[in-house]
């Protein structure tokens, strides 16, 4: 079973690009970069699909140094025209287990143009330390993330619902069922093999041992790239604790009661980072764009899914009884998903959103996200009280230069007229949880709204 992704659209485009340069699909494992590729390789009249993880597919590019070979030997093993290279896809899974596959990408593309090449792997990070020389300019790059609540609808074949999610702003008849998908997605999460298990099964019950699988194989990954035992026993620690501080900034010093150092368990993160499995989320000061992050100041994390945090919490069945998962875990668990929601927006970068802190005696204020919108930044709060709970988003329109604002919350779709406690005017629009994925959309509607 395949599941439809959002990022196909971005495939077609770079197909159809005169400028097509070989195609990098990055992620962590599991997030279904290879089912994605397959499913694309359809379109094609030819597709050579390697896998260097098998020493078979592997052997083209440690026995031969030039591309021009590689092509030959390929074309002839698969029974393919040369003169057919420009309707051929040539597929380069697990590209991590050869350095010289990923150097080899810049002749491809500078010697062979015709011929549409995709690579994939993951922990390309720590194999990209060892490409001598990296093709810079002459490869681009796309992102796969876990399924997103419209991906996860269009999986579940909920197209009527998806469409209406798709409605700007939505119907208030479609709040209760958009609801109640969204809270059983936002309990399992968006990992493929874990959403089409819930499809088949409808138990929770026969989701840990998935939970297990994949968490498991993040960790034996990641120590693969640790070059002594203590660094394996940092992981393993971080790994282990980080999911208990889904609630809170973060300090690497003595990071989960342990006695590691902090530059210990900030190497530490940073590995996660760059496998894709835990991000640093930093905040800002800025209300204005570009928005830079203060890295002096402690982060948040930021999880691959917030299923496999649920899992790692415990915390799924309770979650089933709740009527506003706000409350799940301290509030931390829908915050945590929306900024999963807009990072899986990030197709063609790995960029990650900000939160914003002002931190002065007696007025320390954070504003869960924020989003960019033309000169402007637009506050984001994730709460399920009233207005007038609303302290740090008002400390920030209170400095901003405009009068926008958004709270996410169990509620309808409404934008009221408000004032901060100086009286200041300002408008805000109130959206459902589930509208994350389609933020960008509201955002542009809002603000067109009031000009």
């Amino acid at each position: 079973m395949s599941f439809k992704r959002n990022i196909e659209n971005q495939l077609h485009r770079w197909k159809s690009s005169i400028e097509r340069k070989p195609l990098i699909i990055r992620g962590a494992r599991q997030v279904g970069k290879t089912t994605l590729i397959r499913d694309f390789a359809k379109t094609y009249a030819h597709a050579i699909v390697l896998n260097l993880e098998k020493p078979a597919d592997r052997r083209y590019f440690d026995d031969f140094d030039d591309v021009h070979t590689i092509f030959e030997a390929l074309f002839l093993a698969y029974n393919i025209p040369s003169s057919n290279a420009a309707h051929t896809l040539l597929f380069i899974d697990e590209i991590q287990e050869s350095p010289k596959a990923i150097q080899l990408l810049r002749y491809f593309y500078e010697e062979l143009p015709q011929l549409h090449v995709i690579s994939a792997g993951s922990l390309l990070e720590f194999a990209m330390q060892q490409v001598h020389s990296f093709p810079v300019g002459r490869v681009e790059y796309l992102y796969l993330h876990p399924l997103n609540f419209q991906e996860y609808l269009e999986a579940t074949g909920k197209k009527s619902l998806l469409k209406q999610l798709t409605q700007i702003p939505v119907k208030a008849f479609a709040h209760p069922t958009l609801m109640d998908a969204f809270h059983r997605y936002a309990i399992i999460g968006g990992m493929p093999e874990v959403v089409k298990t819930d499809m088949q099964q409808h138990s929770l019950s026969d989701l840990p041992i998935i939970y297990e699988s994949i968490w498991g194989t993040y960790k034996n990954d990641v120590e693969k790239y640790t070059s002594n035992d203590t660094e394996r026993k940092i992981i393993k620690h971080v790994m282990d604790t980080a999911p208990l501080y889904l609630d809170a900034r973060i300090r690497f010093q003595g990071f989960g009661n342990s006695n590691y150092r902090s530059r210990e368990v900030g190497e530490a993160f940073r590995t996660l980072d760059d496998a894709k499995i835990v991000r640093l989320i930093y905040p800002t000061t800025d209300l204005q764009p570009p928005l830079k992050a203060d890295l002096k100041k402690a982060p948040r994390l930021q999880f691959l899914d917030t299923g496999l945090v649920n899992y790692s919490l415990g915390i799924q069945a309770a979650m089933l009884a709740m009527d506003d998962l706000n409350s799940a875990y301290k509030g931390a668990v829908i915050p945590h998903l929306i900024t999963q929601e807009l990072i899986s927006l990030q197709s063609i970068s790995a960029h990650t959103p900000y939160f914003w802190v002002r931190e002065k005696a007696q007025s320390n204020a954070e504003v869960d996200l924020l989003y960019a919108y033309k000169q402007w930044i637009i506050p984001i709060e994730i709460k399920s009280g009233s207005t007038g709970t609303l302290k740090s988003l008002h400390q920030f329109i209170e400095a901003a230069d405009h009068p926008y604002a958004i709270r996410m919350y169990a509620g309808t779709f409404q934008v009221e007229k408000a004032l901060t406690p100086h009286k200041k005017p300002y408008l805000l629009m109130n959206l459902p949880y589930y509208a994350g994925t389609a933020l960008p959309q509201y955002i542009e509607w809002f603000v067109q709204q009031q000009l």
